[in-house]
């Protein structure tokens, strides 16, 4: 097993996510918002949301989260990574081929993703609510007097909850604590079944970006194991982001409305069912753009730097 993709991942995750974690936040923000909960806030845009946070939670806030985003990123980038290319190179070995075919791409891709969600799950529900702690907490939360019926039907549908001393957090450790203290081994689980859905994201992303890259390299009459350019290496990256994300993107809403603190859900159908019936399909992309103004540079970064710190290993 050669553990340079492990130290190129990791190094890789953490840089894209120091410089990237802002628009990460908004998205997780934009994912959760149904328009109807008072306990969080509804941004009308990007700008809007950018001006609310450093307003009300000063520029700190932007970074909240920030230290388990970089700890899963940084955990999660290199683990796959290294289960990515153990598992291409058992498949390389064991069929005496040059370069894989999409289909086992994608599988390579799902069984690292598969291994890697297991791992770090946790730490993405603690990363989830500390982007969701809205500035000053409050233990309550009381109906608006004006409250409409549907309003209220919907927020009696979600169970929508107030937020007790064991949902707010102090920081990644206390968060940490009081998830397994408070909700157990479960509350560390929280879209854990999302997440694995969401495999398919990895997988199709990783796919498509070999096959780019070895496009581009037949296309130019150049060796398989030939190191592309700088332009390359970002063009084919962010493509095979692009594809994936508008394939699998609702995932990522359901997950983060499972591990979010302010609203209790039943399950992953449950999610699906209510985020259907009272936003139709568009409530399944809140946050898209957000989304892709974050993971566009971020994947850009993370492969850049991962190929070619992986080069500087030969």
């Amino acid at each position: 097993m050669s553990y340079e993709h492990l130290v190129a991942g990791i190094v890789g995750g953490l840089t894209s996510t120091v410089v990237l974690h802002p628009l990460d936040l908004l998205k997780v923000r934009f994912a959760v918002s149904d328009g109807q909960s008072e306990s969080k806030k509804n941004y009308k845009n990007i700008r809007n949301a950018f001006s609310t946070i450093v307003r009300e939670e000063g520029f700190k806030g932007l970074y909240k989260g920030v230290i388990p985003n970089c700890l899963g990123a940084g955990t999660a980038w290199g683990l796959y990574f290294l289960f990515y290319n153990s598992a291409k190179k058992h498949m390389l070995d064991s069929s005496q081929v040059d370069h894989l075919g999409p289909l086992r791409h994608m599988a390579a891709g799902a069984c690292a993703g598969a291994l890697t969600t297991t791992i770090t799950n946790p730490i993405w529900v603690v990363k989830t609510r500390l982007c969701l702690q809205y500035g000053q907490l409050t233990t309550t939360v009381d109906p608006a007097p004006t409250a409409t019926a549907a309003t209220s039907a919907i927020r009696a549908a979600t169970k929508e909850s107030s937020l007790p001393a064991s949902k707010q957090y102090s920081g990644t450790w206390d968060a940490l604590k009081k998830v397994y203290k408070y909700e157990g081994v479960t509350g560390l689980y929280r879209g854990f079944v999302p997440g694995l859905l969401g495999v398919s994201h990895g997988a199709v992303q990783l796919a498509t970006y070999e096959e780019m890259k070895k496009f581009y390299l037949e296309k130019n009459n150049l060796p398989h194991d030939h190191n592309l350019g700088t332009l390359q290496y970002l063009t084919c990256a962010a493509l095979s982001k692009l594809v994936a994300a508008s394939i699998t993107y609702p995932y990522q809403v359901v997950r983060a409305r499972l591990q979010d603190q302010h609203v209790s859900y039943e399950g992953v159908f449950d999610v699906v069912k209510k985020t259907w019936r009272y936003e139709s399909y568009l409530g399944f992309y809140k946050g898209f753009r957000a989304y892709l103004l974050h993971v566009t540079p971020n994947i850009c970064i993370v492969f850049f730097v991962y190929e070619n710190v992986s080069k500087a290993f030969h």
